[in-house]
């Protein structure tokens, strides 16, 4: 294609040609004020003078025609799954494609660019978001216009103001459907364990309510995937759902509302709440036997957590001691022995007995209690002294039913580096201990202990060993309670940094915490987590081989899914689950069951899943475009120009924009140089014979 047109590339500055014009004007004009006939040439001649130094050119363009394009959306949202969305959106892709392949014939080059919104949207998250990043891809003067196949139910209708070309959005679904919608109000992030935790529901009914349909419901909870139980919901009202926080850690609510005929969809039914259970106060009676420099260290480590309320008491003086101290400088409160061992000891969550003796200030009841408190389970930590292996110690009481080890006659009084077992490896109270500080010539980088009190093993987990390969740290289940024994006390040598220290603290919150149940402590454990958009199964064992399959099971009853484990540390295993179903899956291994909710239950198109035109209209009414409902049929398309009305009743337009690259340029001067001097001169010698006559 070839374009003609003029353009001027000026011998000298616009300014100075407009000057000289203005001169040669002012000439003529007082020629013809006097009355010289001459004037008429001197016009003419100076004209041509001026128009000559613009220099006006012949330009010749050769032009490429560019097509136009036209966008055809799909949304594959996932409220499009719903009623017979789909099938119509499929259906009206390929008729519009056939017809703007018609009118291509007609008319000339034109490409259509089918772009589809997938589940999660594109850039922002929307479909007005993908079409803006696939109209970015092209000129503006090249964009024929857009057209919407979608239910409606858009993210983001405020973007695309200025879209350069019309946009028609074609609706599948029913323009009169009904929903039941359940809304959590408020949902806890946190619960007290063995409290309750309140959820605020409120239930919608959206568009056409069908007849005799009521206005109370019965849903359903539970908790951890257990047995459901029923509570009411009023339409329109809230509605105050109570559950009981049964243990720390995650405690899965699933709330599901049965559905209904004639409801669009159930999966807005549905609320899965992840609540973190965890515990008020952890109440901790320390008993030290005696003033020692580790003392401190035991009472910094434990109220350094916030989470604990301590309670400490030291024995400076046993009551039937004869020093004839004034009464006067005593202390003033007695040990409340009763009151602690009797009255309140089921109210402690861990009883720690560190360097204590056997002196007559517990009797051997409150001792037998102390023991029962940990059978019905509660838990006691003993840290040992020297008297551990005497005639005062602990194991001559009744807590001899419950320690997993006896002590042995000798103290050791050497150096030694204490380290943790093979076991120890494997138990998360010592997992990764020595890794924590590295190793230097395969042994961990902390300092030496100097006392241990030997010790035959009778029940437990050794999972630290010290001296000549003892036990060093034993932890034991008794009943439902737990007890751990430290047969050493000279671990605070590590929080003093002697030799460069080591991780006391760690070590010391780990064994407390398990022995108050902390869930992420447990040596058996089986758990699940979305990671992305993958299910991460993780499973923890004291045994050095498991059974490698572990079973998963779907949201809603699906076909189970087995996976293969990987020993990924020392008691460690741990395999993923691609691409996982949306929903609340159940995970099976060895007797032990893990849940996990992945994702939202209910879409962000599930909010309203009901179609509707109203959304796109302000997108479509500024664009020049039309709004139609497929269930009346898919429109015609016809190519329109620039400006011109794009629809009717019966049709939709797309624009013809004409858009060219220019390949070519070709510039030729109007005139010569000589014929523009030529004529100048005969104009100009025709003004002074005419002046001279």
């Amino acid at each position: 294609m070839i374009a003609a047109g003029i353009e001027f590339d000026p011998l000298l500055p616009w300014e100075a040609i407009g000057a000289l014009g203005a001169v040669a004007l002012v000439g003529v004009l007082s020629a013809a004020l006097r009355g010289l006939g001459g004037w008429r040439f001197r016009l003419a001649g100076f004209g041509i003078l001026t128009l000559a130094l613009a220099g006006p050119q012949l330009r010749h363009e050769e032009r490429r025609s560019l097509p136009s394009t036209a966008f055809i959306v799909v949304d594959e949202s996932e409220s499009t799954r719903l009623e017979d969305r789909a099938e119509r959106i499929a259906e009206a892709r390929d008729a519009l494609l056939r017809a703007v392949a018609r009118a291509d014939d007609a008319s000339g080059a034109f490409d259509v660019e089918v772009v589809t919104v997938a589940p999660g949207g594109g850039r922002g998250g929307g479909l007005a978001a993908t079409l803006e990043d696939a109209a970015a891809r092209v000129a503006p003067d090249q964009i024929a216009g857009a057209i919407l196949l979608t239910d409606g139910r858009i993210r983001d209708p405020e973007r695309l103001p200025d879209f350069p070309a019309p946009v028609h959005a074609l609706i599948a679904g029913q323009r009169d459907g009904f929903d039941l919608r359940l809304e959590p109000v408020t949902a806890p992030a946190f619960g007290i364990v063995g409290e309750d935790a309140t959820f605020r529901l409120k239930l919608h009914a959206l568009g056409r309510r069908p007849a005799g349909l009521g206005t109370v419901f019965e849903a359903q909870v539970s908790v951890d995937g257990g047995a459901p139980r029923p509570f009411r919901l009023d339409v329109g009202s809230e509605t105050d759902l109570v559950v009981r926080i049964e243990h720390g850690g995650p405690n899965i609510v699933d709330i599901r509302l049965p559905g209904f005929e004639g409801e669009l969809t159930e999966r807005n039914n549905r609320l899965i709440a992840k609540v973190n259970g965890v515990r008020d106060r952890l109440r901790v009676l320390l008993v030290s036997g005696e003033p020692h420099p580790g003392g401190r260290t035991w009472r910094d480590i434990l109220k350094s957590d916030p989470a604990v309320d301590l309670i400490h008491f030291t024995i400076l003086r046993p009551p039937g001691k004869r020093d004839g101290a004034p009464a006067e400088e005593l202390s003033l409160i007695s040990f409340p022995t009763r009151e602690l061992f009797v009255e309140k000891i089921d109210e402690f969550d861990l009883i720690v007995f560190d360097r204590y003796r056997w002196r007559g200030l517990l009797h051997s009841g409150m001792l037998r209690n102390a023991a029962d408190y940990v059978r019905k389970g509660g838990a006691i930590l003993i840290s040992t002294g020297t008297a551990f292996a005497g005639a005062q110690s602990l194991s001559r009481t009744p807590l001899i039913d419950i320690l997993p080890a006896l002590p042995l006659p000798d103290a050791i009084e050497r150096p030694y580096l204490p380290r943790v077992t093979e076991l120890g490896e494997r138990h998360p109270v010592t997992a990764g201990l020595e890794a924590s500080v590295g190793r230097v010539g395969g042994l961990p980088n902390w300092g030496r202990w100097m006392r241990q009190i030997p010790v035959e093993r009778t029940s437990g987990h050794a999972v630290m060993k010290g001296a000549d390969e003892r036990p060093l740290l034993i932890l034991d289940r008794v009943g439902d309670g737990r007890v751990a024994l430290l047969t050493t006390d000279q671990a605070w040598l590590w929080t003093r940094g002697f030799e460069g220290g080591g991780p006391q603290a760690e070590l010391i919150r780990r064994a407390a915490h398990w022995l108050m149940r902390e869930p992420a402590l447990e040596e058996e454990a089986l758990s699940a987590h979305p990671d992305g958009d993958r299910l991460v199964i993780r499973r923890r064992s004291l045994e050095t081989a498991i059974d490698p399959t572990v079973i998963a099971l779907p949201p809603d009853g699906g076909e189970r899914r087995e996976l293969a484990l990987q020993n990924t540390a020392p008691g460690r295993w741990q395999t993923a689950l691609e691409s996982p179903a949306e929903g609340l899956w159940r995970v099976r291994h060895g007797g032990l069951e893990a849940v996990a909710a992945l994702g939202p239950p209910s879409p962000r198109e599930y909010e309203n899943p009901l179609a509707t035109d109203r959304l796109l209209a302000p997108l479509v009414e500024a664009s020049g475009g039309k709004s139609a409902w497929l269930s009346d049929g898919v429109p015609e398309i016809r190519l329109v120009n620039e400006g011109r009305r794009a629809f009717s009743r019966r049709w939709i337009g797309l624009e013809r924009r004409n858009a060219y690259d220019v390949v070519g340029v070709r510039l030729r001067p109007l005139a010569p140089a000589w014929v523009a001097a030529l004529l100048t001169g005969l104009c100009l010698v025709a003004a002074w014979r005419r002046d001279g006559r």
